[in-house]
């Protein structure tokens, strides 16, 4: 995950600022927008979470494993082993993620603070990245839906003797892995929504037509 550190700052206070002319300021603000509007919407994080993601899998997968072995002494030694490789991967993976959460929140703190500092509305319109919110939104909503319909139906469906406890365990925690993924999107996708909404459109829709 890229350093909290790397963010540009907050806009100095009113007392502080030492812009020129406004036109200093709007460049300014449309550079660090538009670090901040890829930081957020970026296909690298979204590549990045779909990472986490498949590896938080992986590690659940290995936890899996070791659940469903649990059958002599020697599988049950086995089995530790898995247990132990695949928290091995979910935690620093979790850490990982919440630390990418972490950011996030930053990043939207930041761009509703350069956002209301003032407006531009013609380089503001490259700010909204449309497609890119659909990008984020479209196979998050799938990822939900599918990892919801596993966690409702593989417990309905489990049959007695048939499916173990283990086995169960298992899917639902890849289903909710996948739910919670999708949703880590859909967040990011209507946040960003949010914010041209507030930050941006409105302010657009503000400002006057110039006089001919």
């Amino acid at each position: 995950m890229t350093p909290r550190s790397s963010l540009p700052p907050s806009p100095p206070p009113v007392e502080l600022r030492a812009w020129p002319d406004r036109n200093a300021l709007l460049a300014d603000r449309a550079q660090v927008l538009d670090v901040l509007v890829k930081g957020h919407l970026g296909a690298g994080r979204l590549g990045l979470l779909w990472l986490w993601a498949a590896l938080f899998a992986l590690g659940w997968s290995m936890v899996g494993t070791a659940l469903t072995s649990l059958t002599d002494v020697l599988t049950a030694i086995v089995g530790g082993v898995f247990l132990l490789l695949g928290l091995g991967v979910m935690i620093p993976t979790g850490i990982a993620v919440g630390f990418g959460l972490r950011k996030d929140r930053r990043i939207r703190e930041l761009l509703r603070q350069w956002g209301e500092l003032d407006r531009d509305p013609i380089l503001d319109r490259n700010l909204r990245k449309p497609g890119l919110s659909l990008a984020w939104l479209v196979p998050s909503v799938l990822l939900c839906a599918g990892g919801l319909a596993v966690c409702l139906v593989l417990p309905a469906t489990a049959a007695p003797g048939r499916d173990t406890y283990a086995l169960v365990v298992y899917g639902m925690g890849l289903g909710l892995i996948c739910w919670l993924t999708g949703l880590v999107g859909v967040v990011k996708a209507a946040a960003h929504r949010r914010w041209v909404q507030r930050s941006l459109t409105r302010l657009i829709l503000r400002v006057p037509a110039p006089c001919n």
